[in-house]
């Protein structure tokens, strides 16, 4: 099959490229240019944001397209004009995001979502990644649109730096603050996992929404951080900390302490990334690999290079050394 990614070289773009390829698909990926794609596809190059950007794409037919865009989806909307007729099904790798605030426990496809609209020039990342689904459905019809609904997604090539930001801390060993409770659960997609899905997906001519992420409840947040000692090597001592102490302390949930939600202080924000149904994508055939070749790969990963997980331009996360010292009594 012909496999046309807007994007491919960033972490859930790469991964589907990567996963079709090994499928035995024909693949070719359209971006600026800026970072390298997996070997063995064909690269057209392009910046939707800018007029005629879309010029690479004149010409060319695909039975798939997959679409990972986050900014504006009046860029969405354009693309998914422009190939209506020249593909046979577009993919949009959407977020649990669209639905609205605030989510009730265990919120399934249809639960309310956002407004959002196709031919915004910018707007609130949730408002966004709406748009952009609209788009798709636009310009392709809810039959031939598969919008794939991911929760926090980990995994190699992280461009978000969440667990990298856990595994770099965690590696530099000491006493590091273990924010509790211990059995908070967190609930997240191996992004490898998440590209083998929408590929076999896409194959499958499947359409409409789907969330994407692993049973909740599964993975307690010890888990995580004993994980991550335990691929590194470090002699890191965790010290875990009543959740009210760090909170009290101005700390922010989900940016200072990445992946962090408490479940009783911040409710509504743990309902909302920690416990998505993914029934659907389940019986539709997602498998989910184990927390520890997760963190084991990504430090892999991260080792080899180099960096910190954070792609150029996107905010730091992570807790300020002097700000942890104060709460460790340090």
């Amino acid at each position: 099959m012909r496999l046309l990614i807007l994007g491919g070289t960033e972490f859930a773009g790469h991964a589907v490229a990567e996963s079709a390829l090994a499928g035995g698909w024909d693949v070719t990926v359209f971006n600026r240019g800026r970072n390298a794609p997996p070997q063995g596809v064909r690269t057209l190059i392009g910046d939707r944001t800018v007029p005629g950007g879309l010029a690479a794409l004149a010409g060319g037919e695909w039975d798939v397209v997959v679409d990972t865009w986050s900014d504006a989806p009046r860029a969405v909307r354009d693309s998914a004009r422009l190939l209506a007729d020249r593909a046979g099904r577009y993919v949009y790798v959407s977020s649990c995001s669209v639905y609205a605030w605030p989510p009730p426990a265990g919120f399934d496809e249809t639960a309310a979502v956002y407004d959002g609209s196709p031919d915004a020039e910018e707007a609130p990342y949730a408002e966004a990644k709406r748009g952009g689904e609209l788009a798709a459905i636009e310009a392709f019809g809810e039959d031939r649109s598969l919008l794939v609904r991911a929760g926090l997604i980990l995994g190699p090539r992280e461009n978000v730096g969440r667990l990298p930001w856990w595994l770099n801390r965690i590696a530099r060993g000491g006493p590091v603050l273990a924010p509790g409770p211990r059995e908070a659960t967190v609930q997240y997609i191996d992004v490898r996992d998440l590209a083998d899905w929408t590929v076999s997906a896409a194959r499958a001519g499947l359409s409409g929404p789907y969330n994407l992420a692993g049973e909740p409840g599964r993975t307690a947040f010890e888990e995580v951080l004993t994980a991550c000692v335990r691929v590194t090597g470090a002699a890191a001592d965790l010290r875990w900390t009543p959740p009210a102490a760090i909170l009290a302390a101005g700390v922010e949930p989900w940016t200072d302490l990445p992946i962090w939600v408490p479940p009783v202080e911040a409710r509504d924000l743990h309902n909302a990334v920690y416990t998505l149904d993914a029934g659907r994508a389940s019986a539709a055939g997602l498998r989910c690999r184990p927390l520890e070749e997760t963190v084991a790969d990504t430090w892999s990963w991260l080792r080899s290079s180099g960096g910190d997980g954070r792609g150029a331009g996107r905010p730091g996360v992570g807790l300020a050394p002097e700000v942890e010292a104060a709460l460790l009594g340090g």
